[in-house]
Order: structure tokens, then C-alpha cells, then sequence
């Protein structure tokens, strides 16, 4: 499966983002879709996952609350809606497939990769 993350941008403090990744190749409601984020000098870290089916959610602890992750089969496209963004949120967000998967946080679990898009959050 081939992905394709957009919708980044710089934004102000306490502003509002929606990322999207669409996905070609494949069944896309049989995968599991997850974004991750890495900022600077920082390893990558999970932020938040969509199951293939019934669309069970799972998010880290910091963006509990203020993002949002969901996904449309029809489109091919899953979706991050980040609200109330802080500029610790910063990074680069990339998205993630994994078929059949779990919602696992872990990155080595994902075989299929996005390009990534910036997020930058000013104070």
C-alpha cells in the first residue's frame, strides 16, 4: 500500500489542524492505520492509531483529548483532526498501514510508510 500524508502547515498556539494520508494499492479497511511524529533530536514516537475494523481508537497520553484520528474507507483516507495545538506538538507527522493490525504503538510494526508532513506550531 502506498500512502500519501498532507495537511500540514504552520499554525498559531491553541490553533487547529487536519492532517490527511490517503492510501492506494490495497484493500485499505484491512489495514490498520497509525501517525506517528518526530521532532527534532527526538526519536519518533506513536500518536495515534485506527483499527482496521470496528475502527477501535488508541492515542498516546500528551494528545489525549486534542486529536482526533479517523478514517473514511470509501476514500482511502484516514484522518488526524489536532485541536488546542501547543508547540511541543511540533514535528514531523507521518502515517502508517499495517494489515490487519492491532493498533500497536510500536513503529518497527508497520511495514508501510507515508512521506511525512511538518507541523509547526508557533508560540
Amino acid at each position: 500500500v502506498q500512502l500519501q500524508a498532507s495537511g500540514g502547515g504552520l499554525v498559531q498556539a491553541g490553533g487547529s489542524l487536519r492532517l490527511s494520508c490517503a492510501a492506494s494499492g490495497r484493500v485499505f479497511s484491512n489495514y490498520t492505520m497509525a501517525w506517528f511524529r518526530q521532532a527534532p533530536g527526538i526519536e519518533r514516537e506513536f500518536v495515534a492509531a485506527i483499527s482496521w475494523s470496528p475502527g477501535r481508537t488508541y492515542y498516546t497520553n500528551s494528545i489525549k483529548g486534542r486529536f482526533i484520528v479517523s478514517r473514511d474507507n470509501a476514500k482511502n483516507t484516514v484522518y488526524l483532526q489536532m485541536n488546542s495545538l501547543k508547540p511541543e506538538d511540533t514535528a514531523v507527522y507521518y502515517c502508517a498501514a499495517d494489515l490487519f493490525g492491532t493498533g500497536n504503538y510500536r513503529e518497527s510494526v508497520y511495514p508501510y510508510w507515508g512521506q511525512g508532513t511538518q507541523v509547526t506550531v508557533s508560540s
